[in-house]
């Protein structure tokens, strides 16, 4: 019953009107109805609290003959001076951003300052009626009587603040009328009376229309501000969240972190188990980083797998540092998704304002370079910004600016490195290996410009020139010989790029099984569904198709079952230990005996001694591919390398 009592009480205090018969709220549409009705009270307050000033002054003016004007005096410096100075923090409250929770707390502390507000002008008409001369009486009357006319239009949203301020007004017209058995006075209790029920029936009236329209727009702003899947804040949120800290920075200088995360293997939970399931793990997501923040901050998922939020008030970075550990341990147990246990991880990059930026534009910008970088660093690693950042971002741009033109300037080229046939002991094919000759950088490395290439879009134009001038120069080498091409995700997933094989083909006159492509199993973790038809339509052309990079993935077998390869490749770290390390030899025979019970190709990469060629000729492997066979080369040294009678014999030891 206490516990009730106390929760009455806290929500009466607070200017609730449930407590009324009004609409009931939580606890956040609540803090935010108490932001409105405190905004409206600080704009009226300045001019309500010069008029305070006024009126005190006319009071003692008026007052001045009495045998009380001493007293008067003392109360009108006292009233006049705490209305001024009330006046001007009311005045500076409102330069800054207009918040947008306000606490019961808060709301407790204008309810009571109403009520010392009140009681000061009640004390006038018990002090100083009685001694005053009639005008003096005719001065408090209509004091009094424009103190309750202006409480209630200041107080008009908040009732409680508004009883508060005016039933010390009441209490002390009421003590001045009861002195004296004059009828008039009587009938001017009485229309104290009827004054006061009407302009609090007014404040009712007037405070229930409010909050329910603030509830309305709440709701709207909560449609349009509100991710639909998450429920969180959505861009559009963030971004206002974001403009109002660095309005408060400049105003006030209260500096602030922003903190972006982003989901690591988020598209192979969306590929391995669909989408719907990939949408719960997002809600799953974003609960518990919600759990980590406090009350007042709000995390915001501002793209796919993006999330972001402002912590105000920061005094130290560390605190950024704890709530972005917080963030990535929350990812420590499993996420238990349509009965599968499902393992996450984020990454998180933070700036601090105004160290790092304040422009939206630059916070943002250096926020994504910091994640870029934690990123890189694997997953679950947090990353200030750093001014190296920038310059590396810098670094990237330029190169992308540079790479825009590298095919028409002719600084890409290809080389060539061969595939060797054990079993008829010769050159079978080469892997075609694309460079970039950077006018000032030198041998640019395809690690630094194929991502940026793919994030741009570049990819297509430089993978169609590729493919071109892989079959072009494949036309002037031996029938029997094959170029294999390496394709990125972006390519793969582009059905235009049909078109572009069939034209290529065409155009060096080459037939369909002289050209191999090659995937890697990250690509198609990317975006499995298109994979199939694409891998079907270039079989049926006639096109080989190699998996690369085979056992590095977490489903390679899957992938055997399920696409038409017509080769695989194992991956060079198994080649490197095969001989030392019996894991990666049992790893290396069963895949060669797997394909071959597949009927499958097999290419072993990286092989780089004589002893590793041997074994493999001895398990059956169909063809190796390494620095022993050859390094990469350019296309005028190919047939060279084809005619060499020397490099025969070596393949033959």
């Amino acid at each position: 019953m206490r516990t009730q009592l106390t929760s009455y009480v806290a929500r009466l205090f607070a200017g609730e009107l449930s407590v009324f018969g009004g609409p009931a709220t939580d606890e956040t549409v609540a803090g935010h109805i108490r932001a409105e009705q405190m905004s409206l009270v600080l704009g009226y307050s300045v001019g309500i609290m010069l008029a305070n000033a006024c009126n005190a002054v006319v009071l003692a003016i008026a007052l001045w003959h009495s045998p009380d004007r001493t007293f008067a005096l003392v109360w009108a410096i006292a009233v006049a001076g705490a209305a001024l100075l009330f006046g001007l923090q009311s005045h500076a409250s409102r330069r800054i951003t207009k918040p947008q929770f306000v606490s019961r707390r808060a709301m407790h502390r204008l309810v009571r300052n109403a009520f010392l507000l009140g009681a000061a002008w009640g004390i006038v008409p018990m002090a100083f009626f009685a001694n005053a001369s009639t005008g003096g009486q005719l001065v408090i009357t209509c004091l009094c009587a424009g103190m309750l006319a202006g409480g209630a239009l200041a107080f008009s949203t908040i009732p409680i603040a508004a009883i508060a301020f005016t039933t010390p007004l009441f209490v002390g017209i009421a003590i001045c009328l009861g002195r004296d058995s004059d009828p008039a006075y009587l009938l001017m209790a009485f229309l104290v009376v009827v004054y006061g029920a009407v302009l609090l029936r007014g404040v009712f009236v007037n405070s229930l229309a409010f909050t329910r329209r603030v509830m309305r727009q709440l709701e709207a702003e909560r449609t349009v501000r509100q991710d639909p899947l998450t429920h969180l804040p959505n861009r559009i949120a963030f971004n206002e969240t974001l403009d109002a800290a660095l309005k408060r920075l400049a105003l006030s200088g209260e500096e602030f972190a922003m903190l972006l995360l982003d989901l690591d293997r988020f598209k192979e939970v969306n590929d391995r188990f669909g989408h719907p399931a990939g949408d719960e793990f997002l809600v799953q997501v974003a609960s518990r980083l919600q759990r980590c923040t406090r009350a007042a901050e709000h995390v915001a998922r501002i793209g796919g797998d993006e999330f972001a939020l402002v912590m105000s008030n920061l005094t130290r970075p560390e605190e950024a540092l704890d709530l972005a550990e917080r963030f990535v341990a929350s990812f420590a147990e499993p996420f238990l998704v349509e009965g599968c246990e499902i393992l996450g991880a984020t990454s998180v990059g933070i700036v601090l304002a105004p160290r790092d930026g304040n422009t939206p534009l630059d916070i943002m910008k250096n926020a994504d370079t910091a994640l870029y970088r934690a990123k890189k660093a694997g997953p679950g690693t947090v990353c200030f910004f750093e001014a190296s950042d920038d310059r590396a971002s810098r670094d990237r741009k330029a190169l992308q600016s540079d790479l825009e033109g590298a095919i028409a300037r002719g600084e890409l080229f290809l080389v060539y490195q061969p595939f060797l046939n054990l079993g008829e002991n010769r050159i079978t094919g080469f892997e075609a290996l694309l460079r970039w000759q950077h006018p000032q950088r030198g041998l640019v490395p395809p690690s630094e410009f194929i991502p940026i290439a793919e994030e741009t879009g570049l990819i297509h134009e430089i993978g169609e020139w590729v493919i071109r001038r892989a079959c072009a120069t494949l036309a002037d080498w031996p029938d029997d010989i094959r170029v294999a091409v390496n394709f990125s995700a972006a390519q793969f997933h582009n059905t235009g790029i049909l078109q572009t094989i069939v034209q290529a083909l065409a155009d060096a006159n080459l037939a369909p099984h002289r050209l191999e492509v090659e995937i890697t199993e990250s690509m198609l973790l990317s975006k499995y569904g298109s994979a199939v038809s694409i891998l079907n339509a270039l079989l049926q052309l006639g096109v080989t198709v190699a998996l690369d990079d085979f056992g590095t993935g977490f489903s390679s077998l899957t992938y055997l079952r399920k696409l038409p390869f017509s080769r695989i490749k194992i991956d060079q770290s198994f080649i490197r230990d095969m001989l030392v390390q019996p894991d990666c030899t049992a790893i290396v025979k069963s895949v060669i005996s797997l394909a071959r019970d597949l009927r499958i190709g097999v290419v072993a990469e990286g092989v780089e001694t004589a002893d590793q060629l041997e074994y493999l000729r001895q398990i059956q492997c169909d063809e190796v591919q390494g620095y022993l066979i050859g390094r990469p080369m350019a296309a005028d040294q190919v047939p060279a390398l084809l005619h060499s009678k020397k490099h025969r014999a070596t393949y033959a030891a």
